[in-house]
C-alpha cells in the first residue's frame, strides 16, 4: 500500500506542476469555464429565464444576471430537491447530495452537489493534499486523525441526502488512502459532537502512530486536547478493556459496527496512564510523539485559537486548508504557516467587488487577473452547483500572484461587520486591535467576541474569557478603545461625538463558550466547522450570553 501511495504521489505531483504552470493562462481558462457552464445549462428553466442562449461574453453574462444571494436561487434549488433536475441543470445531471448550511433566514441553504462540482471539489483537495504530502512524504507512512460531519443528516423530498460535503469526501476517498486514516467511516455518522469526539479519541489514542490531525476549525483542536485530559480515566479504561463507555451517546447500530475496532490493549493503556502520572496531565503532544502537522483553517477570526495550540501540541507545523465553504472551494495554500494560497482557477468562475463598493447599487466587478496586490475584495461565485454571481460574503485580500492567478488570504465573513451609527467595523479591525492589546500587556490570546449593546447611547462590549484579562480588565478596556480608534477613524469619530459609548468589557468563564458553540450548532450538528465570530452585529448575542450565565454550568443544572 505504501508503494501505491508513493506512486500516486508522483503522478499527482506532476499534475500539480502542470496546474501551477497553467496559472499563466488563467484568464482564458476562467472565461472559457464561464461560457461552457452557461451553454451547458442554457435549456434549464433557470437558463431560459435568464437568457443563457444569448450570452456570448462576460459583459452579456453580467447584463443578464444580477449579483445575488441565495434567495433568488432558492425556488430553482427547491425544485431540484423535489427531483426536477432541469430546473437548474442540463438533463441527466447527477446530484450526489445537498450540502446544508445556515443562511440569512430561518430556512437553511441547500447547495446541490452535482457530479461536476464534486469532481472539482475533490480536485481542489487533491491539489492541496499533493502539495502537503510532497513536502512531507513521511506522513504517508503515519496515520491521520480527521474530524468530519455526516453527509446524510436528512433527506430531500427526492430522497437525495442532505448534510456535509466533507463527510461525502471521507466516505468516497480512494481505497489506497483509506488505511491512512485512523477512524473508520462509521464515526462520521455519530451526530452528537461530544459522543463523536470521545469515540474518535477512544480509537485514535489506542495508536501512537498519528502524525497529522485534520479538522476545519482550530477550536476543535483545543476542545479535543482538553477532552483527552478531562476524560483520560474513562478513555484509558476503555482502551484497557476493549470497550466504548455506555455513557457515550452512540447509537447501537454504530456501536456494533465499531466493535471489531475496540480491541483490548492493556499495554497501551499502561503507557497512557504512566504519561498522565508523570506529567500530571495527558496532552496530544505526549500521546502521539510523531504528531507534527495540524491541517486547519488559520485565517480570519479562527486565528484567536492559534496561540493556544502550543500549550497542547508543542512546537508543531500548521497547514491552512484554504478558503472553502459548502458553496465552493476557492484556494489551496501550498506552504506551511501561510493562509494565503492561489485561487483554484480551473473550478469556478470568480468575480470580485472592491471592499469600498460593496454597498453600491452598481459596484465594479473584476475578474481574477484584475486584482491589485494589497487590496481587499468580496468574492462572487458562479459554480457547477447552480449558483450564479453568488455573493458568499467572504472578504479576502490579494497578497500576490502566481502567473495570472491571485494569491488570496481570508479576512472575514462580510456578515461579521457592524455599523450601529455608521462606524463600519469589520472583524479584522477587532482582530488587529486585540492582537495589539495582547502584545501590550504580554497576555495570551483567548476566546472573545465584540458585540453591540442597546444602551443609550449604544456601545460595543468585548465578551472575553475571564482568565485572559484577570486583574487588568480596565487597562485592557482602555487600550482596546485606543486601538479600535486607531484601526477605524469612523469609530473614533462616533465615540468622540458621543454617538457611541467607549467599548465595554464583559469577562466570562470558559465553559460559556462551549455552551455558545453547542447552541449555535444544535440544529445543524456541524460542530467541527463552527466559525467563532470575533465581531457580531447580532443584538441578541449579549442577551444569549447573559441567559447562559444565569443558567449556570451544565453539570450544575
Amino acid at each position: 500500500m505504501n508503494f501505491l501511495r508513493n506512486t500516486m504521489l508522483r503522478v499527482k505531483s506532476a499534475r500539480l506542476d502542470r496546474y501551477i504552470a497553467g496559472a499563466d493562462r488563467a484568464k482564458d481558462v476562467q472565461r472559457q469555464n464561464l461560457l461552457e457552464r452557461v451553454a451547458r445549462n442554457a435549456n434549464s428553466q433557470f437558463g431560459r429565464d435568464h437568457g443563457f442562449g444569448e450570452i456570448r461574453s462576460i459583459d452579456d453574462f453580467r447584463r443578464r444576471l444580477p449579483i445575488a444571494n441565495y434567495e433568488p436561487h432558492r425556488p430553482y434549488i427547491d425544485r431540484v430537491m423535489r427531483g426536477d433536475i432541469e430546473a437548474l441543470f442540463e438533463a441527466g445531471t447527477k446530484i450526489w447530495m445537498f450540502a446544508e448550511t445556515s443562511g440569512t433566514t430561518a430556512e437553511p441553504k441547500h447547495i446541490p452537489i452535482t457530479d461536476r462540482f464534486y469532481r472539482q471539489y475533490k480536485a481542489g483537495w487533491q491539489a492541496w493534499g499533493t502539495g502537503l504530502y510532497r513536502d512531507h512524504p513521511h506522513l504517508l507512512h503515519r496515520q491521520t486523525l480527521q474530524f468530519t460531519s455526516h453527509w446524510k443528516t436528512s433527506f430531500a423530498p427526492s430522497g437525495t441526502p442532505c448534510g456535509n460535503i466533507s463527510g461525502l469526501a471521507s466516505e468516497t476517498r480512494p481505497f489506497y488512502m483509506g488505511s491512512l486514516f485512523v477512524l473508520p467511516k462509521a464515526v462520521i455518522r455519530i451526530i452528537d459532537f461530544s459522543a463523536k469526539h470521545y469515540t474518535a479519541l477512544r480509537l485514535s489514542l489506542a495508536s501512537d502512530r498519528v502524525g497529522m490531525i485534520i479538522t476545519a476549525n482550530p477550536s476543535t483542536l483545543i476542545e479535543i486536547a482538553k477532552r483527552i485530559d478531562r476524560d483520560k480515566e474513562s478513555l484509558i479504561r476503555d482502551i484497557h478493556d476493549g470497550t466504548l463507555s455506555a455513557d457515550v451517546n452512540v447509537p447501537e447500530p454504530i456501536r456494533q459496527q465499531l466493535q471489531p475496532r475496540m480491541r483490548a490493549n492493556p499495554r497501551r493503556a499502561r503507557e497512557l496512564s504512566a504519561m498522565a502520572d508523570r506529567a500530571g496531565v495527558l496532552r496530544p503532544q505526549d500521546v502521539w510523539p510523531g504528531l507534527e502537522m495540524l491541517a486547519v483553517w488559520t485565517g480570519g477570526s479562527v486565528g484567536i485559537y492559534l496561540d493556544q495550540l502550543p500549550d497542547y501540541f508543542g512546537d508543531i507545523m500548521l497547514r491552512d486548508h484554504g478558503i472553502s465553504a459548502s458553496e465552493g472551494r476557492m484556494t489551496f495554500p501550498l506552504e506551511n504557516g501561510r493562509a494565503s494560497g492561489p485561487l483554484d482557477y480551473a473550478s469556478h468562475f470568480y468575480e470580485f467587488i472592491p471592499v469600498d463598493e460593496k454597498d453600491d447599487d452598481d459596484p465594479t466587478t473584476l475578474e481574477a487577473h484584475e486584482l491589485e496586490v494589497g487590496s481587499d475584495y468580496y468574492i462572487l461565485l458562479t459554480t457547477d452547483a447552480g449558483l450564479y454571481r453568488y455573493d458568499i460574503h467572504d472578504l479576502v485580500r490579494c497578497t500576490g500572484y502566481m502567473g495570472q492567478t491571485p494569491l488570496l488570504i481570508f479576512l472575514n465573513k462580510g456578515k461579521h461587520f457592524s455599523s450601529i451609527t455608521g462606524e463600519k467595523i469589520y472583524e479584522y479591525h477587532v482582530l488587529s486591535a486585540l492582537e495589539k492589546c495582547c502584545d501590550t500587556f504580554g497576555i495570551k490570546n483567548d476566546t472573545y467576541t465584540l458585540a453591540p449593546d442597546q444602551t443609550d447611547p449604544p456601545q460595543y462590549v468585548l465578551v472575553v474569557t475571564d482568565s485572559m484579562v484577570a486583574g487588568r480588565e480596565e487597562q485592557v478596556r482602555l487600550k482596546l478603545q485606543d486601538f479600535l480608534c486607531e484601526q477605524n477613524h469612523e469609530y473614533a469619530d462616533k465615540c468622540a461625538s458621543g454617538r457611541l459609548q467607549p467599548v465595554g468589557i464583559f469577562p466570562i468563564p470558559t465553559w460559556v463558550w462551549d455552551e455558545v458553540r453547542r447552541e449555535k450548532t444544535a440544529e445543524r450538528g456541524n460542530f467541527e466547522e463552527y466559525k467563532h465570530p470575533c465581531l457580531t452585529n447580532d443584538l441578541n448575542y449579549l442577551p444569549m450570553i447573559r441567559r447562559i450565565l444565569a443558567a449556570g454550568p451544565p453539570q450544575a443544572r
